[in-house]
């Protein structure tokens, strides 16, 4: 069955991911998890943390809006709890806000782990300041309309990434991955075994360096994948 053919209905959410898998996820980030699904899953470079430092991890909950409006994005609110984060498509959109200090409020209220908006926010001061994770493209005074429609719990498109109720998200300063559901053990197996690299990797340029400021011959830190590609090019 093709992703696009995968819904859920409105009475219904996606079940919350594992916590076994929330905690794994915990310990990685998108640069990682981006790299284990071969430097794809990112949203678009413009979602960005409302404050930096800002991490979110947890379950898709999705609403797909009319631009400007946020009608359904506050019923997505109240259809959410504890374990998911709403991920809202709402079309790139940025001359209107979607959501501001209120909304933000009763989200944190009712357990949601964080809000990622494909468009503008407002109240940039206090959501900054709430400790609760919002990722949007910026921020702007105009306030939203109220009518709708909308669409809640079905596949969506958020900055240019495919999110399926379910699928598991990521967020940082570096910005928002998606990990399909189907997909999930196997991208968490290849990010943990690339961060143990990367911490190895890291040790061994530090000790170089240490080596190179006491006058000392530390050898050679370029990684064997370089020399290999720089053959193809006689180097």
């Amino acid at each position: 069955m093709k992703r696009e053919e995968e819904c859920i209905s409105v009475s219904n959410l996606a079940p919350v991911l594992s916590e076994d898998i929330i905690k794994r996820a915990k310990l990685l980030n998108t640069t990682l998890i981006s790299d284990a699904m071969g430097c794809t899953g990112s949203m678009d470079y413009k979602i960005k943390p409302v404050s930096t430092g800002m991490k979110v991890v947890g379950t898709a909950l999705t609403v797909s809006l009319r631009p400007g409006d946020n009608l359904f994005l506050h019923q997505a609110i109240y259809d959410g709890t504890e374990g998911y984060v709403l991920v809202a498509d709402g079309k790139g959109h940025t001359a209107n806000a979607y959501l501001g200090e209120l909304m933000a409020a009763a989200a944190k209220a009712i357990g949601l782990e964080g809000i990622i908006i494909d468009g503008a926010v407002r109240d940039k001061e206090t959501l900054s300041q709430s400790g609760f994770p919002i990722f949007s493209k910026g921020f702007i005074p105009n306030g939203p309309l109220k009518d709708g429609p909308g669409e809640l719990h079905k596949p969506i498109s958020c900055g240019g990434v495919s999110v399926i109720p379910g699928d598991l998200i990521i967020g940082d300063d570096d910005g928002v991955v998606v990990v399909p559901k189907e997909k999930i053990e196997e991208v968490l197996f290849k990010a943990e075994k690339k961060l143990e690299y990367e911490k190895t990797r890291l040790e061994t340029i530090e000790a170089f360096e240490r080596a190179r400021l006491q006058g000392e011959s530390g050898g050679n830190i370029q990684p064997s994948w370089l020399r290999e590609q720089m053959k193809a090019y006689g180097l």
